[in-house]
């Protein structure tokens, strides 16, 4: 049951890595080309748009891939049923984007007041954003429906697009020297506007001329699902991203778009555990959302969460182990921020730990306890930036995020067990942590004694080892793995 799982994760894996590694190529530049500040504004800017494009899907994405279960179980007209709900989802989320937009373009000149200097100068990056945001909300549920259908590589390859179109635009103006015009920074977002309309365009034909109608008995049904998702993802993604808002209006320097800069680029590093996390979610979410039997689902959401830690594990040594090597990813100005990377990723493992424990209530359509948590660690994260951006800064920020995400786990694992026990292996889940934690702290002690291509040979020794024991530990056929997912994208 989890071979289909672990293949589509692959294939997303193997694809979108490649793909993000070209949008990857834009830290390093725009790092490069940008002081501190300047960056900060980017930082800025992409922080709030995922906060945007989560209140305008309104749970609709989660609630597509439900409704078309509920749509195979029905029987009768399957295919029809599905055109419903995709109808549907998409009319909604198609309406509520372009409101957005006209109430952006009417207050254009109010809210980049509100958002500082930088914006007050240029009200035209408020704009252009808005612009990015509802052309992205417009694209969710096609893509939504790819992932449905299992069509992960014509998911990837218009992904793929996106990104390609975007890193070259963003490249070629610089290269004409755009980013020195008074227009500057804003030439990032009318690249990411031109990709984003382009990538709208290709995906228009798998939708097959379905037109966006919303069917309004549907709809209320769609809402009751989805409206304690919408909740609770606003309050997860504040509480992802607030932590550069917090930085942007608390940090003591004098000068807070620094400080937000050098933190932007160190979360771009640590992207890399994002990446992993994302791409078991485009596999996971419609694999877990499927019409499983209740102890089949228990069995593979409990496999699926060993696997997931142990994958995260080896990814965060491999970052810590050789952070010298990452670090210059980013310009020498933004370097000095590296000591938060580890914080920053653990803050990440714990994020795709507590999607995991997501499934459950989302399965049972209790998609209120989705709000109770994400409210839990907003509040943390609230809180604790009070007390400790002020006095530490970026770094304060770093930790809360940590102690925010952690609560979150906490507490999804306890209402798991109380309300849909499931039998996640702790004992094995917790042999991976300690190891991985003793092999982080061998290297930092032996890192006073040795350097250069000694200490990476330590490194390189103790993440073999890391791995060979979780190979051997859980009888992992890996050659047959690649194999087959090899196999199967090249098939595709």
């Amino acid at each position: 049951m989890l071979e289909k799982l672990a293949k589509q994760t692959a294939i997303y894996g193997i694809s979108t890595i490649v793909v993000r590694f070209l949008n990857y190529l834009l830290t390093p530049y725009y790092t490069r080309i940008f002081d501190e500040a300047t960056y900060g504004i980017v930082t800025d800017i992409y922080a709030l748009i995922p906060f945007a494009l989560v209140i305008l899907s309104m749970g609709m994405e989660s609630s597509y891939f439900r409704f078309s279960t509920h749509a195979e179980e029905q029987g009768g007209d399957v295919a029809a049923g599905k055109r419903k709900v995709f109808a549907t989802t998409w009319g909604i989320t198609i309406v509520a984007a372009m409101l957005f937009f006209v109430v952006v373009w009417l207050l254009d000149m109010p809210l980049s007041r509100a958002m500082g200097d930088a914006y007050a100068q240029n009200p035209e990056y408020i704009l252009i954003v808005a612009g990015i945001i509802m052309v992205d909300v417009w694209t969710m549920i096609p893509f939504s429906r790819l992932r449905e259908q299992g069509r992960a590589m014509h998911f990837v390859m218009l992904k793929a697009l996106n990104v390609v179109l975007n890193v070259a635009l963003a490249i070629i103006f610089g290269v004409a020297g755009l980013y020195s015009t008074e227009f500057g920074v804003g030439w990032v977002f009318v690249a990411n506007l031109i990709a984003s309309i382009v990538t709208l365009l290709a995906l228009l034909p798998t939708t097959q001329r379905i037109t966006p109608r919303i069917d309004r008995p549907l709809l209320r049904r769609i809402f009751i699902y989805s409206l304690p998702l919408l909740i609770s993802g606003v309050a997860g993604t504040a509480n992802e991203f607030i932590d550069r808002q917090m930085i942007k209006y608390l940090a003591p320097s004098a000068d807070a778009f620094v400080e937000l800069g050098i933190y932007g680029a160190i979360v771009k590093i640590a992207v890399i555990m994002t990446l992993f996390t994302q791409m078991y979610r485009l596999a996971a979410e419609p694999f877990f959302l499927a019409g499983f039997k209740k102890e089949e689902f228990r069995e593979a959401n409990a496999a699926a969460m060993k696997y997931f830690i142990i994958a995260s594990m080896i990814i965060f040594l491999v970052i810590v182990l050789f952070s010298d090597l990452f670090a210059l990813i980013v310009g020498p100005e933004f370097r000095k921020g590296m000591d938060i990377l580890p914080v920053v990723l653990a803050a990440n493992i714990l994020a795709g730990v507590w999607f995991n424990l997501s499934f459950w209530y989302k399965r049972e359509e209790k998609t209120k306890y989705a709000a109770y948590i994400t409210f839990l660690g907003l509040g943390i994260t609230i809180a604790l930036s009070f007390l400790l951006v002020p006095k530490f800064g970026y770094r304060g920020a770093a930790w809360v995020r940590l102690a925010a995400e952690a609560a979150m786990v906490v507490w999804s694992y306890i209402l798991c067990r109380r309300h849909y026990p499931i039998p996640y292996d702790l004992r094995r889940i917790g042999e991976y942590v300690l190891l991985t934690a003793l092999a982080y702290g061998a290297s930092i002690l032996w890192a006073e004694h040795l350097s250069g291509m000694a200490l990476y040979a330590l490194n390189a020794t103790l993440l073999l080892g890391v791995v060979c024991y979780a190979v051997r530990r859980e009888r992992i056929d890996v050659k047959g793995l690649v194999y087959a997912a090899l196999k199967k994208v090249i098939r595709r």
